[in-house]
């Protein structure tokens, strides 16, 4: 059903009209009832024959191709692997099992997902309420932890793997899990986003101008009207994996854009975030826009 671009469950009613292609297909009833046996131990067998067969794929790939793409940020390839983590909300407009208000005052779910930047696949999820918090801990653990499980043992170990988030995924919890993965050998690197705070907008104002830096799209071209600079050093970090950097980004808003107070009172629109704490230090302008829209912090 999903190859064929089904959507909901009741999609696969379009096979049961040419049964001398796909043979017997199962009723909407049957499949309702099949999806409502799956518990926690069918998922865990799910997600062995996922890991399976993921790892069949990745060989086959590396015997025929270059191998596993990768993921592209400022015309540069990102070494190893690049997970995006990220909540969305879907809505619904009946009260279905789960569904609750949202923060942005709909109704529905709000499940958290992983993706794998370099070939788009779907890692891991949890679904969740609407009113789950955005940025729970223990939720992004739970689906990084799953995502990681999905990788063959040769990428899971010594590949470099980069995870993605915004200031949901910036919480001190989150970012002491990953810094403790990589004792188990698990190369672990990141670029979450910041919140931009009071004592973040008092860091910004702070700024001599000359301390800001060109900033660039993802292609690695100059992105019109944006800045950033590094703020590392001038806010608090206390409780931080050591040496954390906390960078800057200040752009001209587009029409329409919903700014904050602090916004319209500079006249930019501003975005932080935080990347993996590194001995030598990049200039500014190469962690510009290198992460997705979707990606940074509001």
């Amino acid at each position: 059903m999903l190859t064929d671009g089904g959507e909901a469950i009741s999609d696969p009613a379009l096979l049961r009209d040419q049964a001398e292609v796909f043979g017997p297909v199962a009723s909407t009833p049957t499949a309702w009832r099949l999806l409502a046996g799956v518990g926690s131990a069918a998922l865990a067998r799910l997600r062995t024959a996922r890991d399976a067969a993921r790892e069949i794929a990745w060989l086959q790939a590396a015997e025929t191709r270059a191998g596993i793409p990768a993921a592209r940020a400022g015309r540069r390839g990102l070494p190893g692997l690049v997970l995006d983590l990220d909540a969305t909300l879907v809505t619904c407009h009946s009260e279905k099992e789960q569904a609750a208000a949202t923060y942005k005052r709909g109704f529905g779910y709000h499940p958290l997902l992983c993706f794998l930047d370099n070939t788009g696949e779907a890692l891991a999820g949890v679904l969740r309420p609407g009113n789950a918090g955005a940025n729970t801990a223990a939720d992004h653990i739970t689906v990084l932890d799953q995502a990681l499980a999905q990788f063959p043992d040769a990428h899971r170990y010594g590949t470099p793997i980069l995870i993605r988030a915004d200031s949901a995924g910036g919480t001190k919890a989150f970012l002491e899990h990953l810094r403790a993965l990589r004792s188990r050998g698990i190369l672990t690197h990141f670029s979450v986003g910041y919140a931009v705070t009071e004592p973040v907008r008092q860091a910004i104002r702070a700024l001599p101008e000359q301390v800001w830096h060109p900033a660039l799209e993802q292609d690695g071209t100059l992105r019109q009207g944006a800045e950033v600079a590094e703020l590392t050093g001038m806010i608090d970090l206390a409780g931080y994996p050591g040496g954390t950097r906390v960078i800057v980004r200040r752009e001209r808003p587009h029409p329409g854009a919903q700014l904050s107070l602090f916004d319209l009172d500079e006249g930019m629109r501003h975005r932080s975030f935080s990347p993996t704490p590194v001995t030598a230090r990049a200039p500014c302008s190469t962690w510009s826009c290198a992460r997705r829209p979707s990606q940074s912090a509001a």
